[in-house]
């Protein structure tokens, strides 16, 4: 089930996915004793990491069962300012109680041999999800983004990961960053118990208009997992109160 929900500007959509946040955190530690979360990169986290940390926040989740991944990294070292992991830790990870540093799974993007790391951190998924045979692992909340282009963790438009439906990691070349990447492949994504793909501002509005009208071949359009919610503001929907 995919949904779509508009709020008023930035500052609405990064209280919308902190709430969700906290709440799908303490359901999945009532239901199952953990929460397993893949977290976003990209520049949308920074407005949401300080809500968390909030007292009402923070207070409300037993930090000690929560296991963070990431969907995607870049690969820089972690304490690049471009990395994914880094700006999480140094935001949110580092100032949260009882953290434990075992349930902090960081991807090793920067290792000069990427697909090798790739298969290291997708073994690494399947000791920490007690994960055997070919099904995926299911988290409980995937936290994605989209770029301007349509592109999500990074599974860019036009790139060879987009194609792959075995591996659950693996290295993917951006073409506009002429880079490298480490990512999070269709199956783990559409796994989730729970997806949010949160997305602000103008210059996504006509990638989430492709994507709303259906049968767009955009990355982001192919995330179709059982419970799947966009929240994007005004401009990303291209109302005009948001341009």
């Amino acid at each position: 089930m995919t949904r779509f929900t508009v709020l008023p500007d930035p500052a609405a959509v990064a209280v919308a996915t902190a709430d969700r946040f906290v709440a799908t955190a303490r359901r999945a530690i009532e239901e199952r004793g953990i929460f397993r979360v893949a977290l976003s990169g990209g520049g949308t986290p920074k407005q949401v990491y300080p809500l968390l940390l909030e007292p009402e926040r923070r207070d409300a989740v037993d930090w000690s069962r929560v296991e963070f991944f990431w969907g995607d990294e870049r690969a820089v070292p972690p304490d690049h300012p471009d990395s994914n992991f880094g700006v999480a830790y140094g935001m949110l990870i580092s100032q949260l109680p009882g953290v434990r540093q075992d349930r902090i799974h960081r991807m090793p993007a920067e290792a000069p041999e990427l697909d090798a790391a790739a298969l290291s951190h997708e073994s690494e998924l399947r000791l920490a999800f007690g994960a055997r045979g070919s099904e995926p692992p299911a988290f409980d909340l995937v936290w994605l983004g989209m770029g301007p282009d349509g592109h999500t963790a990074s599974l860019f438009p036009g790139s060879e990961a987009l194609h792959e439906a075995e591996r659950w990691v693996v290295g993917n070349w951006a073409p506009e960053q002429e880079s490298w990447r480490m990512t999070f492949t269709f199956p783990v994504l559409n796994a989730a118990r729970d997806v949010i793909v949160v997305v602000t501002g103008a210059d996504k509005a006509d990638a989430i208009r492709q994507i709303r009208a259906g049968g767009s071949d955009l990355p982001a359009a192919r995330v179709d997992g059982p419970q799947v919610e966009w929240l994007i503001d005004a401009a990303a929907a291209g109302e005009a109160n948001g341009a």
